[in-house]
């Protein structure tokens, strides 16, 4: 008899555990979303500035009752910037259940992640992974709200070439997916009457590019660009205003950031760098950059395309009444939606139908827009 009281309340017990969030179960009243992005290391901010958007997206949701009736439970997780922990935690919330992700941050765990989304079809929406390659496999159930490097590569090289008219230029990149990818689709696109007199790659998470600084300014370029994030970037302005370069500085999206004024310090101002147009211009985003400041003090660079990937995945399950992620897919491109930056439609490969890029300077420690 005793032993068979132990049997029962060890199987009562391990019931219990299973039926609990995380610990395999799934509770039936709720729908289950991730974000996914870096939560530590040098780009942890940029995971927080998403993180942030979208759990806002989920409270207002649930304040207003959920979706399908049901409460929206968000998990929040870390992939490190890494691929291989993307994939892991692709295959930890594909077991977890959930109808829909919002990640990944890099491009180059966005990729291997996506193929596990795929194969479970599970709705992804990346707010910011700008490689062609996101899209370009025709995965039905991958999307970005962001744009892609060949469409911001183009207008990278026409403002070279145009508004700046410079004859050479270096190219640097840090070896990553999104970065050499960025730095491949400008060199692709300058015109022939400009010389590329140098195109080299530096190390991830490097701290001295005294050596490369110092290779560059041998060869005496009118500009470098920079295919790479704000750490790095930060510190190559820098270095570049220690030893008296005094070439221009371009980069994209990855750099954009109040990060890389506070790392590069005066080295700052003037630097190029090509991004979407500012949300503050934008009568449809105001409701979010209220709501998000109330809370915390800076909206990041892809805080609004995060927000918007939950609440377009979100209402997409509303609309169409399920969370079959074949069903949901299908109503993601069949669609339009309403979106901070304005009216949102994709096109058959999942990337935005309206290319969002301008070019933005730093002029006394600030981010302006070049109209």
């Amino acid at each position: 008899m005793v032993k068979l009281r132990t049997f029962i309340t060890v199987c009562t017990a391990v019931l219990f555990l299973v039926s609990l969030p995380g610990c395999g179960g799934k509770p039936e009243n709720t729908v289950r979303i991730a974000s996914i992005a870096p939560m530590t290391g040098q780009l942890a901010k940029m995971g927080e500035d998403v993180s942030r958007a979208i759990k806002l997206a989920v409270e207002e949701w649930n304040a207003k009752g959920g979706v399908l009736g049901r409460k929206i439970e968000l998990l929040v997780e870390d992939d490190r910037a890494d691929p291989k922990d993307a994939v892991s935690i692709a295959n930890k919330v594909t077991a977890q259940e959930v109808v829909g992700v919002i990640g990944h941050y890099n491009s180059s765990c966005t990729i291997p992640a996506s193929n596990i989304y795929h194969e479970n079809n599970i709705v992804m929406i990346t707010p910011a992974s700008t490689n062609p390659m996101v899209t370009d496999r025709g995965y039905p159930e991958v999307f970005r709200t962001c744009g892609r490097d060949d469409q911001q590569g183009k207008v990278e090289a026409a403002f070279t070439s145009g508004a700046l008219k410079v004859k050479n230029v270096a190219v640097l990149h840090d070896k990553t997916t999104y970065g050499q990818g960025l730095a491949d689709e400008f060199k692709k696109n300058l015109p022939d009457s400009i010389t590329i007199v140098l195109y080299e790659g530096i190390t991830l998470g490097d701290k001295d590019f005294t050596a490369i600084v110092t290779r560059v300014k041998s060869l005496n370029p009118d500009l470098l660009m920079f295919g790479g994030l704000y750490a790095e970037g930060g510190l190559l302005a820098k270095q570049m205003r220690d030893q008296n370069l005094k070439c221009l500085f371009l980069s994209g999206d990855g750099v954009f950031d109040q990060e890389f004024i506070r790392i590069a310090g005066p080295a700052a101002d003037g630097a190029y760098l090509s991004y979407s147009p500012s949300a503050d211009r934008i009568p449809t985003a105001q409701h979010f950059i209220t709501e998000f400041k109330k809370r915390w003090p800076e909206v990041g660079p892809y805080s609004l395309y995060a927000y918007d990937a939950a609440n377009i995945i979100l209402t997409a399950i509303q609309r169409a009444g399920t969370t079959d992620g074949i069903k949901v897919a299908d109503f993601i491109h069949r669609n339009t939606f309403d979106c901070t930056i304005g009216k949102v439609a994709f096109d058959a490969k999942g990337d935005p139908v309206v290319s969002p890029y301008v070019m933005w300077v730093v002029k006394n420690g600030q981010l302006v827009q070049l109209d």
